[in-house]
């Protein structure tokens, strides 16, 4: 009989608990709205945006990381820069967010997929792949930055990839694209390539062959899939275009988003690799059998010096294939 009541009780709890999030939520969403209209009426040249784009918002990252933390794709720092770089970006653009929920979901899955493989491989391996706020804010970090440039310049909302009518907006677009797909191209290359590839890795700087787990090594499969990774984030920020931008047969072709995507996840890996190789050390511990990012009696060098960790390499990929990549969009676009 206690039991039950125990359960009931539980059950109850979190009942109450859901009620009280949902209508924190709305009020929110609600006093988000009450300012935005505020701001138009003293600035006169901003639109208000709408509380039901408020409340999805916050809802929906809120739901998903909710989400994450109990299947411990994120801890709770992580959870929180999730929900901050989630609630930025939706409020932005939904072509944002969609992209970064490919982004996320995809690279969770993977995390977990062949754990038992990666184990062998990696000295850091962790169950789960559970993620802090360095590691949310070294991928999200920079998308984050744009989605806010890109409100400031455009406003809350979704609007074509077309050079001609909004350049900047469309490269802020480009831009937080892009940024996205290297990270997932180089999420996908690491998980995918140990587990699928039959060949030995090789240091992309001088093509030798080298240990699994070495930084700046690549294989035939991790390449395609950091390819793959990137035209999946590519894909989902179409699809939705596709959903809410209106009049988008008058504005330039779409398709090359899913392309570009494709594009910098594969760049973005490589670029990568190749900072890893140069400013990450590894070496090989005979103690313990694997690839190590730190030095001692027993471990021999491999490439690499101290410089950086995973995080700043994978911070500074991104910067860069932000900066550089809509230039070249720029230039090929079609029109």
């Amino acid at each position: 009989m206690d039991s039950e009541n125990d359960v009931l009780s539980k059950e109850y709890f979190k009942m109450m608990t859901d009620m009280i999030v949902l209508c924190v939520t709305l009020a929110l969403s609600l006093l988000f709205w009450v300012i935005s209209l505020t701001m138009s009426a003293v600035a006169g040249n901003l639109q208000p945006v709408s509380p039901w784009r408020w409340l999805f918002s916050i809802l929906v990252p809120l739901t998903l990381t909710s989400r994450a933390l109990k299947r411990r794709s994120l801890d709770r720092s992580g959870a929180l820069g999730a929900l901050l770089v989630g609630f930025v970006l939706t409020m932005a653009n939904l072509s944002f967010f969609s992209a970064l929920l490919a982004f996320f979901v995809t690279s969770s899955k993977l995390t977990r997929w062949g754990a038992e493989k990666k184990k062998k491989i990696d000295a850091e391996y962790k169950e789960g792949g559970q993620r802090n706020w360095v590691q949310v804010f070294c991928n999200g970090g920079v998308p984050t930055e744009l989605a806010l440039l890109y409100m400031i310049e455009a406003g809350p909302g979704e609007i074509p990839v077309d050079f001609g009518k909004q350049y900047s907006a469309s490269w802020m677009c480009l831009s937080l694209l892009g940024a996205l797909a290297c990270s997932a191209g180089d999420t996908w290359a690491s998980e995918v390539g140990p587990v699928l590839s039959q060949s030995q890795p090789r240091l992309i700087t001088t093509w030798k062959e080298v240990p699994a787990g070495t930084n700046g090594g690549v294989t035939l499969v991790g390449l395609a899939a950091s390819f793959l990774g990137g035209a999946a984030v590519g894909v989902a920020y179409f699809a939705m275009q596709l959903l809410t931008v209106g009049d988008l047969h008058l504005a330039d072709p779409q398709w090359p988003i899913v392309l570009y995507g494709g594009v910098a996840g594969l760049l973005g890996s490589m670029l990568d690799s190749f900072l890893g190789a140069h400013m990450q050390y590894s070496g090989f511990d005979s103690s313990i059998g694997k690839v190590v990012s730190y030095e001692s009696a027993t471990t021999w060098r491999i490439c690499g010096k101290p410089i950086m960790d995973n995080n700043a390499v994978n911070l500074f990929s991104s910067v860069l294939i932000a900066l550089f990549l809509p230039g070249m969009a720029w230039g090929l676009w079609p029109r």
